[in-house]
């Protein structure tokens, strides 16, 4: 039986834990993400484990939020579930030497034909830390401006049917908590939102904040 540790006058946190990397083979090399075997020492004692898991670049999402507190929300299609979700403007980290800031402003842009002058940190997540390196950092963007229509981004593929809505974010937590919202981010993103809306958004971090927790930005 497990035993509490809790001191109730301490914060917990998430924090870093080397381990020994014994070996490293990559299974499968894909167009964005790959599949690696690791052979890791877990303990000094010698206990191994092997796991074989996703290595990700990562992603940013970026709720956007307007003076009337609605959100600004997309849907397109999803073939892996096969359904039109309601997600937030979101992207790949898959340009090299790009802050996440900018990517996420490249991604508003490219997404929702939109630029925004404030921007902070909602929140740092993995989306599936047992399987998966993905790192995804959620920014809160105000003041939002529309993108002239000669400079927008051409959207192709799936996201050529991509629809744009604004929602209040109260209405938006609601069909969170009815089951209706499915996207982690957009579900993270609006709850954060509405949890950080209680202090004025006064406690979010920088936007420049290196975003050291993603596996493949540390130390840079």
């Amino acid at each position: 039986m497990s035993k509490d540790h809790s001191v109730h006058s301490q914060r917990i946190t998430d924090e870093f834990s080397e381990r020994t990397l014994l070996a490293r083979e990559t299974v499968y090399s894909g167009r964005i993400w790959h599949v690696v075997h690791d052979s890791v020492q877990l303990s000094k004692d010698g206990v191994t484990i092997e796991r074989d898991y996703i290595v990700h670049p990562g992603a940013v999402t970026v709720l956007v939020m307007d003076d009337e507190d609605r959100v600004l929300m997309v849907n397109q299609y999803r073939h892996p579930v096969g359904m039109r979700l309601w997600e937030l403007p979101a992207g790949l980290l898959d340009v090299a030497g790009e802050p996440p800031v900018e990517a996420a402003k490249r991604e508003l842009w490219e997404e929702a034909d939109r630029t925004a002058e404030h921007w902070s940190i909602l929140t740092d997540v993995f989306l599936s830390p047992g399987s998966s390196s993905e790192a995804v950092r959620i920014y809160l963007a105000r003041g939002v401006k529309l993108v002239p229509e000669h400079l927008r981004h051409t959207r192709t593929e799936e996201e050529a049917e991509m629809i744009i809505q604004w929602v209040p974010l109260d209405d938006a937590v609601a069909q969170v908590l009815a089951g209706k919202i499915h996207n982690p981010t957009a579900v993270i993103g609006l709850l954060a939102a509405h949890a950080a809306r209680l202090s004025n958004f006064s406690a979010l971090r920088h936007p420049d904040e290196p975003f050291d927790v993603h596996p493949g930005l540390r130390n840079q």
